[in-house]
């Protein structure tokens, strides 16, 4: 490939897959073999698609985007299967009614670490707390002034 040639739909979806991967502690030895158990794929699979020349099948995305963090409409649009243009905001929020959990936003933010995943729902936790303590009614809110 030349600098003038664009990459290939593989090639972009290799570019998408390989920070994520690594950001959700696919690194080293048997790296793939791991990400293909987890997301289970054949791990020639996942070894021809870190190298950009493979996408997988598309049945798999979910499971590929729940082990790497990513949404499933990153990997859609990075594989060319549909456009960023096709999944507008109001299309994306009408995929999931209910909120996500605090491990999977973990997952999507990359924090692999158990520490740093224990610190993390720490923190959410701490700052739920004091938005309930903060809310109108509650003891010292406002409603409790009057």
């Amino acid at each position: 490939m030349t600098a003038d040639t664009p990459p290939t739909r593989a090639q972009r979806f290799a570019a998408a897959v390989a920070p994520a991967a690594q950001r959700a502690g696919y690194t080293g030895r048997g790296a793939n073999a791991r990400l293909a158990r987890d997301a289970g794929i054949p791990e020639s699979t996942v070894s021809r698609m870190m190298l950009g020349k493979t996408i997988p099948d598309p049945k798999s995305f979910e499971a590929l985007a729940r082990a790497i963090g990513l949404p499933v409409a990153d990997l859609l649009i990075e594989a060319g299967i549909v456009s960023a243009e096709s999944l507008t905001e109001t299309g994306r929020s009408q995929v999931r009614s209910e909120p996500i959990t605090l491990e999977e936003a973990a997952d999507q933010l990359g924090i692999a670490d158990p520490i740093g995943r224990q610190m993390f729902y720490g923190t959410v936790e701490r700052l739920r707390r004091q938005e309930q303590e903060q809310a109108p009614g509650a003891d010292g809110g406002v409603a409790a002034e009057q």
